[in-house]
């Protein structure tokens, strides 16, 4: 039996627990390592101070901009190539494989361009303050040299995931953050660099980890084939591509944009306040991450079957999958919860960072109890080409309430507004999930269509 065949019987005959554990670990290992190497970087730069610690808030705005571009042509190609190979149609896949990839590329070198002709700026855009700027420029500048691999490497490790080959992007996603938190300790400390020293060892561990997954390709190790000859210049694959990918654009960017705005509002309050609200967000990232790989591994389950229209596959992955995340980010908050205080002390030890994040913390904690339905469901979406509405879900959730409340809030209620609107976000999101859920469940047939 080829691998092609393989592959497909793989993916439609195994039963859907198995599968989607099966696909989920190497993502949620790969998430949460990923999530460990933010947080030890965090309370890296927490030793140089507040505003050290502040900058890395204000450089994580400019990486959720560059991830953004990456999810847009990752998860766009990805979508679609794991449907074509449901079809088994290989020769499109590779060819919608290809054009991600590229083009993400060329992405991070316009990315890279711009922000260094307007770097004194971007610093500010992005929400330093006078005394947090010097630190974000000396971190930034590393991120921004190694944008156009982190941009491409995030489209190779989709396009591994949406084959179902999550193992391989693993392997390359460890490596590089693992290699980020060893870089950290001897450029920062040991070569008494400071923040340039984590931007250096990111940037650095960036393009190993690009290396590592392109190999993946180069040695024949997937069903798709990635080549310069291969990406379309025709606009209708590049406008479904894009279509696909929106919704990923719209959160990422979205998320780029609240950070630069809860940056902006928290700056009121002194670096302290930066500092602490940039503490929390790695921290539920770090909650979120493992939902969010085991979600990762239903979206090729997902957009496999729904090409090779097993619907009734896809309907018992997502309950298999939202049961599996709520379960599992239950128990990871009931545990943030609990050591809250600790936590945020661990990553700066400042009475005014520890006051403020401790409240942020927890009312984000409860806010994550409501995510998993919104966040299967828009994955859902996303992963069988219902492009409007998995758009329009991924723009409430990541800023179209999140930004309003934060305005509002912060407004009326000050520094306790800004520790209340992204949880308020969270539970909007999880309502307007509902119908979004109804009607697609609703429009899909209901029995499996003949082979």
């Amino acid at each position: 039996m080829d691998s092609v065949n393989a592959q497909y019987l793989k993916m439609t005959r195994t039963p859907i627990p198995r599968l989607v554990v099966r696909l989920s670990v190497p993502a949620v290992v790969s998430m949460l390592v990923t999530s460990i190497y933010n947080m030890v970087d965090t309370a890296f730069v927490g030793r140089l101070g507040d505003s050290a610690s502040g900058a890395v808030g204000v450089v994580f705005g400019m990486m959720a901009i560059i991830q953004a571009v990456a999810f847009l042509f990752g998860q766009g190609s990805g979508a679609i190539a794991a449907r074509k190979l449901g079809e088994r149609n290989t020769q499109a896949a590779s060819t919608i494989a290809s054009t991600g990839f590229f083009y993400a590329f060329a992405a991070g070198l316009v990315i890279e361009l711009f922000s260094f002709l307007f770097l004194d700026k971007l610093v500010m855009l992005l929400g330093s303050t006078e005394t947090i700027a010097p630190f974000a420029k000396d971190y930034i500048r590393y991120i921004l040299i190694a944008a156009p691999f982190m941009a491409s490497s995030l489209v190779l490790n989709n396009l591994l995931r949406y084959e179902g080959k999550a193992v391989l992007g693993m392997v390359g996603l460890i490596t590089g953050s693992v290699l980020n938190i060893a870089g950290d300790a001897v450029f920062m400390f040991a070569l008494n660099m400071g923040v340039a020293g984590a931007g250096l060892s990111t940037g650095v561990s960036q393009m190993v980890s690009f290396g590592i997954l392109l190999s993946m390709f180069l040695r024949g190790k997937t069903q798709c084939r990635l080549s310069l000859r291969r990406v379309s210049r025709k606009l209708s694959q590049i406008g479904d591509i894009v279509a696909t990918g929106l919704p990923s654009l719209l959160r990422q960017g979205l998320t780029s944009l609240g950070t630069v705005l809860l940056n902006s509002r928290a700056g009121v309050y002194g670096d302290a306040a930066i500092a602490a609200m940039s503490i929390v967000s790695r921290i539920i990232m770090f909650i979120f991450s493992v939902g969010l790989g085991v979600g990762q591994g239903f979206q090729p389950i997902s957009a496999f079957n729904y090409g090779a229209r097993k619907y009734r596959r896809v309907r018992t992955a997502y309950r298999f999958t939202l049961l599996l995340s709520q379960s599992i980010l239950t128990l990871f908050a009931l545990a943030v919860l609990v050591f809250s205080g600790s936590l945020i002390q661990y990553f700066r030890d400042s009475a005014e960072v520890v006051a403020i994040g401790t409240r942020a913390l927890r009312l984000q904690t409860v806010g994550v109890l409501f995510l998993p339905f919104s966040m299967v469901t828009e994955m859902q979406l996303q992963s069988t080409g219902q492009k409007l509405s998995a758009s329009l879900m991924s723009a409430l959730r990541s800023g179209l309430f999140f930004i309003p409340a934060l305005l509002i809030l912060s407004s009326v209620r000050g520094l306790a507004g800004i520790q209340e609107a992204q949880p308020l976000s969270y539970v909007l999101s999880f309502i307007t999930a509902i119908f979004f859920a109804a009607g697609f469940f609703r429009r899909m047939p209901r029995e499996d269509e003949g082979e």
